[in-house]
């Protein structure tokens, strides 16, 4: 039998949700190896997002996981009111089931997504809205112009082609261009050849200047364009993230990015902010006998296949 009434029946008014959630999906199984400075970088992006959005935004943080350490510390961020919405997974839901959670709750119009290793520059949110607002039918915007395969690109030249200024060039400066691919682990060497044989779309409408091209692990979306492709069914954590990518593409959805960098891939580590990334475009000769035989295909393909049999072992 109740006793009383909820007090809740007399609270007139509910707090509003900012129209845009920005949401980051988080992994970290442990602290050491591969991840011993994930904490950092995740703790980098958090930093970055919210000092240089340009624009009011809720946060929602989706763990997918994580060791305890990893786990206080986004408690203590939640209770501290820095992050508006915590949802703490008990296993690896891999990024298809988390995309599933994220696109189908977060409380805001638009989302604008992004993995937990990205570092921010000012505007970025500012930046993609208004690409999102802009131009019609957009599927994502991510902040940070680069070159991204074409065959997820029919959709928006075919569009620019009719309806806007569509330029075909090399606007993404090599040095630009170097930097992120670098941190990807790649080689100077074997961007040179790509980077000469490719080109850029640049795309010019109602004064807004965009490029052809986005990707999975940063973007800003309508959630209702991303339940659109909901549930994301993806057998592995890894190796299907393109999924989104093509099927934007294939539903004629307009895949845009920012004209200049908003956007960084750090990786697992804080290299680029150390300014490794420069350094590791040394010329080989000046490279010690060691880092040559562990960069030697053979050794290093066995010793990351030991690395990742030791680590599926642990944290399938």
């Amino acid at each position: 039998m109740r006793k009383g009434q909820n007090p809740a029946k007399f609270v007139d008014q509910v707090a509003r949700p900012e129209r845009i959630t920005v949401a980051l999906l988080n992994y970290i199984p442990l602290l050491s190896g591969y991840y011993a400075e994930s904490l950092d970088v995740l703790k980098v992006c958090l930093e970055s997002l919210r000092a240089h959005a340009g624009l009011p935004f809720d946060l929602m943080v989706f763990d997918n996981g994580s060791c305890p350490e990893v786990r206080d510390f986004l408690i203590q961020e939640k209770e501290a009111g820095r992050i508006q919405y915590l949802i703490l997974s008990e296993k690896n839901m891999g990024k298809g089931g988390a995309w599933n959670v994220i696109f189908g709750g977060a409380p805001g119009e638009i989302i604008a997504y992004t993995d937990s290793d990205v570092l921010f520059f000012p505007n970025w949110l500012k930046r993609s809205v208004e690409i999102l607002e802009t131009f019609p039918n957009v599927g994502m915007v991510t902040a940070r112009p680069f070159r991204t395969p074409p065959e997820f690109l029919t959709a928006t030249l075919a569009w620019a082609r009719e309806h806007a200024v569509l330029e075909e060039g090399q606007f993404i400066p090599w040095e630009m261009f170097l930097e992120f691919n670098l941190s990807l682990g790649q080689t100077e060497e074997e961007n040179r050849k790509v980077y000469a044989e490719t080109r850029d779309w640049q795309i010019h409408y109602r004064g807004v200047t965009a490029f052809a091209g986005a990707s999975h692990w940063q973007f800003t979306a309508y959630k209702s364009t991303l339940q659109r492709f909901l549930p994301f069914d993806m057998s592995k954590p890894m190796g299907q993230v393109r999924q989104l990518d093509r099927r934007m593409n294939e539903a004629g959805l307009l895949r845009l990015m920012v004209s200049d960098p908003l956007a960084m891939n750090l990786s697992n580590t804080l290299g680029y902010l150390r300014g490794e990334l420069k350094r590791e475009r040394r010329p080989m000769q000046r490279i010690g006998w060691t880092r040559r035989l562990l960069e030697w295909g053979p050794v290093k393909k066995a010793l990351l296949g030991i690395y990742n049999r030791i680590f599926r072992w642990y944290y399938r």
